[in-house]
């Protein structure tokens, strides 16, 4: 866990709250901060909310999270369990879809630079030839940014 929060701007407080957190709990924990860029105490509370009591060092102690009753804990960590596989599977994917999009881009990239194409789009659908080309636009521009990281 020190290892993945190191160089990160973490509270002395939410490294008290991760560990009350069995280590491979912690480890979901910093891998979830660093995936939401928030390093906050408010989101480690609400992460040991949302952790089950299973995954707690003493898991026979209740956990306190706010005003929240036991009900209300139950279903914040199963909603969070949801959210945990479905973003999992989004990551998974991630890969998959960017390169679709750069090989689709690609692809709609060389037909508008043909001439011919153009001048038929001009003529006949200019208003699908304007928004190709801002497609084209915006992929390009991730491509220099968020793509390409």
């Amino acid at each position: 866990m020190i290892e993945l929060l190191g160089d990160k701007t973490v509270s002395a407080r939410a490294f008290e709250v991760l560990r009350k957190m069995k280590p491979i709990r912690q480890i979901e924990v910093a891998e979830l901060m660093i995936a939401a860029n928030n390093y906050s105490m408010a989101y480690v509370q609400a992460l040991l909310g949302a952790t089950r009591q299973a995954d707690l060092v003493n898991p026979e102690k209740p956990k306190k999270v706010g005003a929240l009753t036991p009900e209300q804990m139950a279903r914040l960590e199963r909603e969070t369990a949801m959210v945990n596989q479905d973003f999992k599977a989004l990551e998974e994917s991630y890969g998959d879809d960017v390169l679709n999009l750069v090989v689709a881009s690609g692809y709609v990239a060389k037909l508008v630079s043909n001439a011919e194409i153009v001048r038929y789009l001009t003529t006949r659908h200019p208003e699908l030839l304007s928004e190709l080309r801002v497609i084209v636009g915006a992929v390009s521009l991730d491509q220099g940014g968020t793509l390409a990281a």
